[in-house]
């Protein structure tokens, strides 16, 4: 079963599919609303999780139809946002949704054709490519911290490729930053081979434990740890998954399970807390309902997020959660392995919060020194030296300053009397050399 990425991201009007095709643009009468409604409460009663609360909910929008609450809903788009927001505050589960697709209502039944069904998977694949499958962002930060950015998680049976590419890709990092706080979720199998990486394959290692409705039946599953991968694993690593309010469905259950299990540092902010699969499902020749169809649960205490999101470790704004990370990171490294804590000390300047110079103090840099000189252009300083080379300098704060592209040194500003005199550089084995000031 595959937790479909069709979520919705900040409001019940807010949805990730993109814009269709135009519906029948006749308005909606009465009769066209009354009998949406009733199509709408069978077919949540038939899939949603919760069978009595799926009744509840039916009699809930009976009754708003029945007060007139929809008349002002002259059109199907109007009329469906209405109905998506009075789903989600009937039921607080931010899964729900009510759509207007009508090419995808005749696409679903004309699915049972095989070759339509090719061609529409066709279609999904070219669009999951022109996204990479999820894989927004590959690099390796200072101190061989692997980062990877996950806008969502693909279907592996499409982004298998990518994902094992991505996978060897950080196989060699010291730590790996997992960024799903624009997440949205998506397919839980591919939350799945990607958690297989941070585990060993000879244990028997519940990830996932879940039950769903399918056609009527109730089905139970549980994901393992995969026995086999496409690239090393990264056991003993340290991993850290950043999260923020827009973490959602998938996207959390990677986090709160990583956490459940001791097996990452969760740092960001507290998650949305969509803990359902959901399906979609046609509501008469125009709509959909997208429906939560299960509820999966936790490897440790099979309990889950729904309605509270994921608390992380390490709260702080989503805006700040990877240089917090890599802080982090740098300092757990460092504790485990002496040789890196004289890496850790060069980096923390980088990764400190500081404050920005004025304009004042970044004019009393510029000048020139010996066989080099520093310009101010456009409020940032400019090392030039040589009289063709040119870089930017960013300040670093306590006199620092760091330069752009280059890791193994950094230079100094030196005061004498409170005024500026040289320019230091200082190497990264700690070895100085100085530049006196000409003007």
């Amino acid at each position: 079963m595959k937790n479909k990425r069709w979520a919705v991201l900040l409001a019940a009007t807010t949805l990730w599919w993109a814009p269709v095709a135009a519906a029948n643009d006749a308005p909606l009468t009465a009769a066209d609303k009354r009998a949406m409604v009733e199509q709408l409460g069978q077919t949540l009663e038939a899939n949603y999780v919760f069978p009595d609360k799926a009744k509840t909910i039916a009699a809930t929008l009976r009754r708003n139809l029945d007060a007139g609450e929809y008349d002002a809903a002259t059109d199907r788009e109007a009329l469906a946002r209405e109905l998506t927001d009075d789903l989600i505050a009937a039921s607080n589960d931010l899964h729900f949704a009510v759509g207007v697709d009508p090419a995808w209502v005749t696409d679903y039944a004309a699915r049972q054709d095989p070759a339509r069904a090719a061609a529409l998977r066709e279609d999904e694949r070219r669009g999951e490519a022109q996204r990479n499958f999820g894989f927004a962002g590959l690099r390796y930060l200072d101190g061989n911290v692997a980062y990877v950015d996950l806008t969502h998680f693909a279907d592996p049976e499409l982004g298998y490729d990518a994902a094992a590419a991505a996978m060897r890709f950080i196989e060699n990092g010291d730590a790996v930053i997992y960024d799903l706080r624009y997440n949205n979720g998506g397919h839980l199998e591919m939350a799945q081979l990607l958690a297989s990486q941070l585990f060993v394959g000879d244990k028997d290692q519940e990830l996932f434990d879940y039950y769903y409705n399918l056609d009527g039946r109730r089905v139970e599953r549980g994901q393992w740890v995969l026995p086999a991968l496409p690239a090393k694993r990264l056991t003993g690593k340290p991993v850290y998954v950043l999260t923020g309010s827009t973490s959602f469905s998938a996207a959390e259950w990677f986090a709160y399970t990583l956490k459940k299990l001791g097996r990452a540092t969760l740092v960001g902010e507290r998650t949305a807390g969509g803990a359902h699969p959901v399906d979609r499902k046609p509501v008469g020749s125009d709509f959909f309902l997208q429906v939560p169809i299960g509820q999966i649960r936790d490897p440790v205490d099979r309990s889950d997020f729904e309605g509270q999101g994921v608390t992380p470790d390490h709260l702080v704004a989503s805006a700040d959660a990877l240089t917090a990370a890599h802080r982090l990171a740098l300092a757990d490294l460092a504790r485990t392995d002496p040789a890196k804590k004289a890496e850790a000390d060069w980096l923390a300047p980088v990764l400190a919060p500081r404050l920005q110079p004025s304009a004042a103090e970044l004019k009393a840099i510029a000048g020139r020194y010996e066989g080099r000189r520093i310009d101010l252009a456009g409020g940032k300083l400019l090392y030039t030296w040589r009289e063709r080379f040119r870089l930017t300098l960013e300040p670093l704060g306590g006199d620092l300053l760091a330069v752009e592209g280059v890791r193994d040194f950094r230079f100094r500003i030196v005061r004498k009397g409170g005024k500026i005199v040289a320019l230091e550089r200082i190497d990264r084995d700690g070895t100085t050399l100085t530049y006196a000031r000409l003007d």
